[in-house]
């Protein structure tokens, strides 16, 4: 019996496993919708569905490099005794390698794409892992550079952090320390921007308001004319920057600046370096986590 799109779609719907996942089961079935919802329940995929609404927001950071690209992941657990298990920690890794290796689209072109050790579909490597853990797990994001890229993994995968830049050392093994040093920086101090040029438009002019509304609280400043205010204001964006731009902050390893840092080791080189971009991924940032009221459990059981 053939099936089509919409019938894996409905399958999914029905059981909440991934498109791969049903597709399969449906090939399996000759197309029969009720067989393949059993089938995916006997696989124990179907169980994952009922676990998915659970908050993921424990987890890892993996990286890895691969055919001259690198990629970073974060991929979630429910619980820390999941995130600190090395099978769950080797699948994170391989997401990463199969990330770096095919350049997806998206997450959901990610789940899709395979490992050409193993010949499994990332999908298929994540049920594979719940199978053994039963607890939700989502591949939440990924990025992926190519070229020159620096990375760094902060406390077993706490932070995951990658570096591209455009340099002709890349080959050198002292632009790989100092990008290393680099990457630990942005780890360390979580800067918003690259430099004072990728600050938006509208953040600037958000900032400079906040600090002419502080400067119009101060009784010594409040009378001063417009003018007089919006020249101090530009003074004070030197912190701002120094604070949010990571060529601008000051290294950790010197009383120096990054970009002067930076600059340093590509003229003690004899090349030219540039940071183009990064990107920092901390596990479980900006996911809301689940906070038991167990009074009011046990109070709620007793009524």
């Amino acid at each position: 019996m053939a099936f089509t799109a919409k019938d894996v779609q409905a399958l999914r719907e029905k059981t909440g496993c991934g498109m791969m996942d049903c597709k399969k089961a449906l090939t399996e079935c000759d197309g029969n919708m009720d067989a393949a919802v059993d089938y995916l329940r006997e696989k124990g995929l179907a169980s994952q569905a009922k676990k998915a609404s659970r908050i993921a927001a424990e987890g890892t950071v993996a990286v890895a490099t691969a055919n001259g690209a690198s990629a970073v992941v974060e991929v979630n657990s429910e619980t820390d005794f999941v995130a600190s298990n090395d099978e769950f920690k080797a699948f994170a890794a391989k997401v990463a390698e199969v990330a770096a290796k095919t350049n997806p689209a998206d997450v959901e072109a990610l789940l899709a794409a395979k490992d050409d050790e193993t010949g499994k579909t990332v999908d298929e490597l994540k049920q594979d892992v719940f199978l053994k853990f039963r607890e939700n797990m989502q591949i939440r994001r990924f990025e992926r550079y190519e070229g020159a890229v620096a990375t760094y993994v902060h406390m077993g995968g706490k932070i995951g952090v990658m570096v591209k830049f455009d340099t002709d050392l890349a080959d050198n093994a002292e632009f790989a320390v100092m990008g290393k040093n680099v990457a630990m920086q942005i780890a360390a101090m979580n800067p918003s921007y690259l430099d004072e040029a990728s600050v938006p438009a509208e953040v600037l002019e958000k900032e400079k308001a906040i600090m002419v509304a502080q400067m119009k609280e101060d009784p010594k400043m409040a009378n001063k004319p417009e003018q007089v205010l919006a020249k101090i204001v530009e003074g004070k964006m030197g912190k701002y920057f120094k604070e949010n731009c990571l060529v601008d902050q000051t290294f950790i390893m010197d009383d120096i600046a990054v970009g002067k840092y930076i600059e340093n080791t590509a003229k003690a080189l004899g090349g030219s370096i540039k940071a183009v971009s990064f990107v920092r991924f901390e596990k479980g940032e900006g996911i809301e986590k689940r906070v038991d009221d167990f009074a009011a459990e046990v109070a709620a059981m007793a009524k």
